[in-house]
């Protein structure tokens, strides 16, 4: 099979998979070319409520497929950049599952989800220094506001592989599982998210980002939405709430 980004949605969870198993699911040109259209298909299906990126196999992503990406940097730069930012403006919860390296590129791609579990035994690493490549800004911005400037620091400076011990402490990755338990554990927590109000969710992601300027909006769409009257009420008769309010839906556009 040609390496490619392979999806499937299924309760309620769309699932993207980096599949170039021959070499570590490196991210090629096409790939990273595919991802934000496909990423804007996904957001716009209202059976999609969550999205959890992965690799093929026991490789999140080695990074970007330097022999697809000869030529000009500052093409092959434009390209994950323009991938990265399509899926850190996904309006919907992103969870990165991260099993054996995730590397260069594919630490963008992590960095840019809203959440990361990952493996015991994972290999992270941020390695522009070893090829000479300027580290975007706007990635750079991304990877100190999860770990803060030090960290931010010695991965871009070194360019060396940390494990999720480090990747836990420091901010990288939010939950670490035991082999074999983190199929398991995205699967629940996914499960969780699908059945939180999907208003909540995206105006805390716009206002997470910085978008304080969409206080107004989001405030006419909880007046404009069921959401808070359903959820009250089913706290109040102590069974799951079904909320309507969807990203898109009717009067949702913003």
């Amino acid at each position: 099979m040609e390496p490619q980004l392979l999806h499937r949605v299924a309760d309620g969870v769309a699932t993207v998979v980096i599949h170039n198993p021959a070499k570590r699911n490196a991210m090629t040109a096409g790939m990273w070319r595919a991802l934000p259209p496909l990423l804007g298909l996904l957001a716009a299906d209202p059976a999609v409520r969550a999205l959890v990126l992965t690799g093929e196999g026991a490789t999140f992503c080695a990074g970007a497929d330097i022999s697809t990406l000869r030529g000009s940097s500052d093409e092959a730069q434009g390209l994950a950049v323009r991938a990265e930012e399509a899926l850190a403006a996904f309006p919907k919860p992103t969870l990165a599952a991260i099993r054996g390296y995730c590397v260069g590129g594919g630490s963008q791609l992590a960095a840019a989800c809203d959440l990361r579990f990952a493996r015991e035994g994972s290999l992270f690493g941020v390695t522009p220094a070893k090829l000479g490549i300027v580290y975007p800004a706007s990635s750079t911005r991304r990877l100190v506001s999860l770990v803060g400037p030090a960290t931010a620091k010695y991965l871009l400076f070194s360019g060396e592989l940390i494990d999720t011990e480090r990747a836990l402490r420091t901010g990288l990755v939010d939950e670490v599982l035991p082999e074999g338990g983190l199929g398991e554990r995205v699967a629940e927590f996914t499960r969780v998210l699908t059945a939180r109000s999907q208003l909540t969710q995206a105006a805390a992601k716009e206002f997470a980002g910085g978008r304080e300027d969409r206080d107004a909006y989001w405030a006419g769409q909880a007046r404009g939405s069921d959401d808070t009257d359903e959820g009250v009420a089913a706290f109040l008769e102590r069974r799951q709430p079904k909320f309507t309010w969807t990203v898109g839906g009717a009067g949702n556009e913003g």
